[in-house]
């Protein structure tokens, strides 16, 4: 009967897994070392037939043997199977149990670069200090996986950045080892040593969760199927920007230039870039800022742009920005003068991120010249630098929210309903955008409404709560504050 389940947990089938619990098949097997049913549902991210076995008396700490060996929590957390994870802690699992050489799920979630998963175990108490038994720490084990999300999660939860593996490797030194180095190469290197003889090796290319380059390569074996298999993250230039700010080593401003330059491209959403960058605009000190400064007239566009996005923010620190009036004068005129429209995108989102009124005539010149392709950055720094009463300005941001494109409608609705100021017009135009086909830009029109005390806005908290999707917690927590 229990292979019978077993069976069923493998096919997915939910109904036939019910149909055996009731009929009196247990949740776990009689024998000692035998494969479990909630091993393989966890690891297979089975949520719906781990909850059913769980709420029949499976043992969330029991180890599964066999083929399937180890413990549930471990084998959801190394496939990212984060609402797994969570299900077998509110039944009991304990966060950090140990496998064989040490292992615990939380190690298992940073060496497979599994953020999400690591972050629900660190929510539950998992220490972000856990090693194995060979000294292999959860932030040194992240950072050789090129696993950023990962490493910033454990930096986040108090994680020691200067602490050596068993082999005496602190993070930093590790990711130093991997700047630089070609990882198909590297990868494809470690998987011949490995791979069975007259074996076939495929490379493969893909985002990691936490958009990063992931790069797998596999041996197939004679048979066809693979034999060996590694994986690892470009995310080592990144990581070791967060562990030098972590462990106070500041390297040169031009030495972190390069660093950052050949990321612009390869990360999903510039993780690499906007990492260095950060780093830099944190330091909020004069030699950086005139470093700064001097790279927004390099005859490299590339270095300008990177010299915007480290100006965009510098020095800021809650409401405080000490250096925007020495910076503000720089991004108006590379507003004027700026010929490459990739530099000139950074200078627009530089100028609402400084969002200051003074700045409303460059951001009008930007997004309203000939040829301008507008994006959602438009209304969000039309926005920022509005002033009350400039009419030119508010119909122009109001006519972002009939945009066609859904993201330009939504970020200028964001926009218009933060506006401190009220008025018939701008009510009238967040009301139309209740009717909208996005129910982010009908969220957005929510807020703005009911902050203005708009009676209209229970039409967008209705429709909200009824289309939304239960888990969709962006657009239900904007309208349930309404």
């Amino acid at each position: 009967m229990y292979e019978e389940l077993l069976d069923a947990v493998a096919g997915n089938d939910a109904e036939r897994v019910e149909r055996l619990l009731q009929s009196g098949t247990g949740a776990d097997p009689d024998g000692a070392g035998e494969t479990t049913a909630l091993y393989r549902a966890s690891t297979d991210g089975r949520v719906t037939i781990v909850r059913a076995l769980l709420a029949a008396g499976a043992d969330p700490n029991r180890a599964s043997g066999g083929d399937d060996e180890g413990l549930p929590l471990s084998g959801a957390a190394a496939w990212n199977h984060a609402e797994v994870v969570e299900a077998l802690l509110a039944a009991g699992a304990e966060v950090s149990g140990r496998e064989s050489g040490g292992w615990s799920a939380l190690l298992w979630a940073a060496a497979n670069g599994q953020a999400d998963a690591l972050k629900a175990l660190l929510a539950a108490g998992a220490d972000a200090e856990e090693a194995n038994d060979s000294g292999e720490t959860a932030l040194t084990l992240a950072t050789r996986r090129g696993a950023l999300g990962a490493v910033g999660a454990l930096l986040e939860a108090g994680a020691d950045p200067t602490r050596s593996d068993g082999e005496g490797d602190t993070p930093l030194a590790i990711a130093y080892d991997w700047l630089g180095t070609q990882l198909e190469s590297a990868l494809l290197e470690q998987v011949t040593e490995q791979a069975p003889e007259g074996s076939q090796f495929v490379v493969g290319r893909s985002r990691a969760a936490d958009g990063t380059d992931l790069v797998t390569v596999a041996a197939v074996g004679p048979d066809g199927e693979r034999a060996v298999e590694l994986q690892c993250q470009r995310g080592h230039a990144a990581i070791a920007t967060l562990l030098e700010d972590a462990s106070s080593e500041f390297l040169p401003f031009d030495e972190l230039v390069e660093r950052a330059l050949p990321y612009r491209d390869v990360d999903e959403e510039a993780e690499t870039w906007w990492t260095v960058a950060g780093s830099l605009s944190r330091r909020a000190d004069e030699d950086t800022f005139e470093s700064a400064a001097r790279l927004c007239v390099n005859e490299d566009p590339r270095k300008r742009e990177f010299a915007v996005d480290v100006l965009a923010e510098f020095g800021f620190s809650g409401e405080e920005k000490p250096f925007l009036d020495r910076t503000l004068p720089i991004l108006r005129r590379m507003a004027a003068t700026e010929g490459d429209e990739r530099v000139l995108r950074s200078v627009l989102g530089a100028l609402g991120h400084q969002a200051d009124p003074r700045s409303l005539p460059e951001v009008l010149e930007i997004i309203t010249a000939d040829g301008w392709a507008r994006t959602q950055a438009d209304p969000a720094a039309l926005a920022a630098v509005l002033p009350p009463g400039h009419g030119e300005g508010l119909a122009l941001l109001i006519s972002m929210t009939e945009d066609a494109d859904e993201e330009v409608r939504d970020w200028a609705t964001m926009g218009l309903a933060g506006l401190p100021e009220d008025s018939e017009q701008i009510r009238d135009a967040l009301a139309a955008r209740l009717d909208d086909e996005d129910l982010s830009t009908v969220a957005e029109a929510t807020r703005g409404l009911a902050t203005r005390g708009d009676a209209r806005a229970q039409k967008g908290v209705d429709r909200v709560l009824s289309e939304s999707d239960e888990d969709d917690d962006y657009v239900r927590d904007l309208v349930r504050g309404s």
